[in-house]
């Protein structure tokens, strides 16, 4: 959510960010200043009418027979009046309430600037990708021939896009995510393990409402929702409060089953571990000050961090900056991160890691006092993968697979696999 007053002091900056987030026809800015102007001249005159109603009501016991009828006509008149205006502001006010809550961040002038996913800018390669002597096998044909799965199986208890790891892959899931966690515990966060479900308050909180709710399931019989990240709920976590700025920064690094309907993506990428209903991950999530250059610093620290992993796993990927049409309204900057998956011959996503500046903190009203100057202001929140899974063990199983079907594990890995340098049927 962005503050009315800046919209109002900034039109043409504003209409130029909705532009370039694709959003121009979906918020007038000047329909939205009309109803913010409305909302408050009917503020001040239905204040007026309650006052002036009080003031009738409390002469009526000093006033004499003949003055009472006068002052009780009134009294009712202004009364029928004020209870239309009333519910005319509480019209507008759901109106406004909406468009803010559908009105975007303003995108970073270092963004590049595109309509979708073709407008995004890769910033870097890291690592070269592997060339076989042999023919890869893909992740799918490897968890089969080494017994690390029930794919068939679950999906007939389950559903499609559900999966059943075992064996040895089913701990090396694991130990990625206990590999990322002391990573990010050196490096000062708090490891916090929340649930995987939420009321809907948070949602909008969050951002993910009224935008994605198609993506989003949801349990009636109880009204709860299932959260697609712990990012949903760390971000509420400490909403309505206001912090001393000596707290920040905040470091959460927060683990959670995570659920995502996948709507969109019907006929995508159904074969294996790429797109799943139900996923474990680490998040990296960080509450810090109101200062652009701060979040800034946390953001390229994240982006640092979660670089690290992929250097570690020894995966090679690129670094891509992502463009104002598809990084999505919550998004100030935004990063993704790809790793090469050898049989498909692409990048494919591991990590994404965003700057939302104020624009959630507004919406969950967390604030914190400055030093400085004793003024609240509202936090700037980033988020970033710390490691997901099973979407990374795609290009992990393939860059590591040998000729026999084993797969090896990085050094930086091995401690958490029990000293293990290969797994699989043929591992020695």
């Amino acid at each position: 959510m962005l503050d009315i007053k800046f919209i109002i002091a900034n039109k043409e900056l504003v209409r130029e960010g909705l532009a370039k987030k694709g959003y121009e026809k979906i918020i007038n800015v000047d329909e939205l200043e009309q109803l913010y102007l409305n909302i408050n001249k009917l503020k001040t005159s239905s204040q007026s009418m309650s006052e002036e109603k009080n003031k009738l009501s409390n002469s009526i016991k000093s006033a004499s027979n003949e003055e009472r009828p006068a002052i009780i006509a009134k009294s009712k008149e202004i009364g029928e009046e004020l209870k239309k205006e009333l519910e005319e502001l509480d019209k507008l006010q759901a109106e406004f309430d909406l468009m803010m809550l559908k009105m975007p961040n303003m995108p970073s002038p270092e963004s590049p600037v595109g309509p979708d996913d073709s407008g995004n800018v890769v910033r870097r390669k890291v690592g070269t990708p592997r060339v076989f002597d042999f023919e890869p096998k893909d992740h799918v044909e490897l968890m089969e021939m080494n017994d690390w799965s029930e794919l068939e199986r679950i999906a007939k208890v389950s559903g499609s896009r559900t999966y059943a790891i075992k064996n040895e892959l089913a701990r090396l899931e694991l130990a990625m995510h206990m590999m990322v966690l002391d990573k990010l515990a050196a490096n000062g966060f708090t490891t916090i393990t929340v649930p995987s479900i939420s009321k809907e308050k948070p949602l909008y909180g969050q951002g993910y409402l009224p935008f994605s709710r198609d993506e989003i399931y949801y349990l009636p019989q109880d009204d709860i929702y299932l959260s697609g990240t712990a990012e949903l709920i760390l971000n509420s976590l400490r909403a309505d409060e206001i912090l001393n700025e000596n707290e920040l920064p905040i470091l959460y690094a927060g683990f959670s089953p995570c659920f995502r309907r996948e709507a969109g993506a019907a006929g995508k990428d159904t074969r294996g571990l790429t797109r799943v209903h139900q996923f474990m991950k680490t998040e990296q999530f960080v509450i810090c000050k109101n200062d652009i250059a701060e979040s800034e610093k946390w953001h390229q620290k994240l982006l640092a961090i979660s670089e690290e992993v992929l250097q570690d796993l020894e995966l090679p990927y690129q670094v891509l900056e992502v463009c104002t049409g598809d990084m999505g309204a919550p998004k100030y900057r935004q990063y993704d991160l790809e790793a090469w998956v050898p049989t498909q011959n692409c990048y494919r996503e591991t990590h994404s890691c965003s700057n939302i500046t104020d624009w959630q903190a507004r919406r969950t009203n967390l604030r914190y006092r400055d030093n400085a100057d004793g003024k609240v202001k509202y936090v700037h929140t980033l988020n970033n993968t710390g490691i997901a899974t099973p979407r990374v063990l795609v290009p992990f199983l393939e860059n590591h697979q040998q000729k026999d079907g084993t797969v090896r594990i990085p050094e930086k890995l091995q401690p958490y696999m029990m000293g293990k340098k290969f797994i699989g049927k043929n591992a020695k």
